[in-house]
């Protein structure tokens, strides 16, 4: 696959960029519009790619749940062990700038087999909920108020510690702008235990003097606008001794862990990076 093709649909889903601009755009890279229609089933989103754990599988109890959030309920999908005895600790899972997907609630659904209560909060909740049709969810997110989306999200920490299948442990993780989220959540009051980012913006250095949690970062070797976020983030999380770690996957693009894209996920890099993750909740949420 081109890098130019991965950049453009890069742009595309991060952007305003109309659907028919990107086609033509696409059709232009590709050398003509057959070749254009060839790739484009191993870009765009596809959710039978993307699951890994069936939305019924036995081993966990799942469903939607709400909590208040800044002007209405949050809509959240919670997955937990079916044959939990006992509290859990818990993980807030944040989506990308599309709202609450299939994709995500998959990723729920895995954090819940590790053991987890998972809680993955859709942030368009308040202006009617997140639409199938990915463009439209993209479209909605932009024209939406983002402060309110991102407060509505982390109002999900506080949530998790309330809940009696919680034990009051939680972590967070999150993609692309829920990456960025998941950084404010070790910020926020209250904050998360323990916060994983994956290709999202960095804390400014004045948020980073606030955090008193461990981080984790997540990051696409070819990822230009995001990684010119690290020098200055590793010189703040050093100046203020905060506990991280930081994992750079050469060879991936922007969105490697999302596996509804065939053209920008990278199987071995993503289990690596969830693995990874895993491994951190386990350490500092039990």
């Amino acid at each position: 696959m081109k890098p130019e093709v991965i950049d453009l649909y890069n742009d595309y889903i991060h952007g305003d960029m109309p659907r028919r601009t990107f086609l033509r755009r696409l059709a232009e890279i590709a050398g003509s519009a057959a070749a254009a229609s060839a790739l484009l089933p191993l870009i765009d989103t596809n959710y039978a790619w993307g699951q890994q754990v069936d939305a019924k599988d036995e081993r966990l109890k799942t469903g939607y749940s709400t909590y208040p959030g800044t002007r209405s309920e949050v809509k959240a999908y919670v997955a937990r062990p079916a044959d939990a005895a006992f509290p859990l600790p818990g993980v807030l899972v944040i989506h990308e700038n599309r709202g609450l997907n299939a994709h995500i609630e998959d990723v729920a659904r895995r954090a819940a087999l590790e053991g987890y209560v998972a809680v993955a909060p859709d942030g368009l909740s308040f202006a009617g909920g997140a639409p199938e049709d990915q463009e439209a969810a993209r479209d909605k997110f932009r024209a939406a108020d983002t402060d309110t989306i991102t407060a509505d999200v982390i109002k999900g920490i506080g949530y998790l510690k309330s809940r009696d299948d919680c034990t009051g442990k939680v972590g967070s993780v999150g993609f692309c702008y829920g990456g960025g989220v998941s950084l404010q959540c070790a910020v926020a009051t209250p904050a998360a235990d323990a916060s994983v980012l994956f290709y999202g913006r960095a804390l400014s250095a004045e948020q980073v003097a606030q955090v008193k949690v461990p981080l984790m970062m997540n990051y696409a070797g070819n990822d230009p606008r995001v990684n010119a976020m690290i020098p200055d983030f590793r010189q703040a999380l050093d100046q203020h001794q905060v506990s991280y770690s930081l994992h750079m996957y050469p060879g991936t693009g922007h969105g490697f862990h999302n596996d509804t894209s065939q053209a920008r996920y990278n199987e071995e890099a993503a289990g690596l990076a969830w693995s990874r993750t895993v491994n951190f909740f386990n350490h500092y949420l039990h």
